[in-house]
């Protein structure tokens, strides 16, 4: 008996009319859809007449049902896989049986569609050649620290997810870091009614999105543009600041450090002073 097939399947990140012809097609022809949540993928293909079982599969489970689905596919049954929104695997659930399947030897087939990572992009204005996808950070501490650096110095442009409620707080620590003035994106609700892109310095967005938003589900998607690109569109942010505030703090603290920087750079002393924090790991 030949084997069955695992279709790695994006659905709609809001608006329901991006589900591609060929995605409906699938899942109408699949034995059963491996849902992130059933009760989503239900609203999803119910209007399409589809009546595929739907089976949950999510990070607490995954493991465990993945035997059983490899099983099944070795059986002859075709399976698709979905998320919430997007694509699966992206910052979602899914790879470890996409990767089950391979080890298995069984066929997996992409059904591509859209991207909250790739649809921000497309509208953010930044350069897109090469980017960085970083999807959530950490929550706290050293890890969330580490990754806040690292996307200092990077020159391509960096994608990040965050929940409505905790934006303005992930915004006012790039700014930190990255300097105020660094050009960045933030998108919510992606193709939905009240979609809302808004482009700007990330003090600016930060300001913007301070306090949150606790009644949006989802995430938002944050576009921040790489270290050279934003030097070449006039930001002042340098890595001289940074060395002048690392040498100095060996002798002052971090206050009277940004303030000889700010009379040397002509940046804000506030500026400075959160920058200094961040690279003590005090921010």
């Amino acid at each position: 008996m030949d084997s069955g097939t695992l279709y790695v399947v994006a659905t709609p990140i809001g608006n329901r009319g991006d589900l591609s012809p060929r995605a409906a097609e699938v899942l109408g022809m699949v034995s059963a859809i491996l849902a992130e949540d059933t009760r989503h993928v239900q609203r999803l293909t119910g209007d399409l007449g589809i009546r595929a079982e739907r089976i949950a599969l999510h990070a607490h489970n995954e493991e465990a049902r993945i035997p059983a689905l490899v099983e099944r596919l070795r059986s002859g049954a075709d399976l698709a896989l979905v998320t919430d929104a997007g694509v699966p695997g992206v910052s979602d659930p899914g790879a470890r049986l996409v990767a089950a399947a391979h080890e298995a030897g069984l066929p997996v087939r992409t059904v591509p569609g859209p991207s909250a990572v790739t649809a921000a992009l497309s509208v953010a204005g930044l350069s897109a050649d090469r980017f960085v996808f970083e999807g959530f950070l950490p929550p706290k501490g050293a890890d969330r620290k580490s990754r806040l650096r690292a996307i200092v110095g990077e020159s391509r442009s960096v994608v990040l997810f965050e929940s409505p409620r905790r934006i303005g707080g992930l915004l006012a620590e790039l700014a930190d870091v990255c300097g105020d003035e660094r050009p960045a994106l933030v998108a919510r609700e992606l193709t939905k009614r009240f979609e809302t892109v808004r482009r700007g310095s990330l003090r600016e967005l930060a300001e913007a999105f301070a306090a949150g938003d606790e009644t949006s589900r989802g995430e938002v998607t944050v576009c921040v543009a790489g270290a050279a690109q934003a030097r070449s569109q006039g930001e002042r942010e340098a890595p001289d600041a940074d060395a002048m505030l690392e040498a100095l703090m060996g002798e002052l603290p971090p206050s009277r450090a940004a303030r000889v920087v700010a009379r040397l750079t002509g940046r804000t002393k506030d500026e400075l002073y959160r920058r200094a924090l961040a690279l003590k790991g005090e921010a």
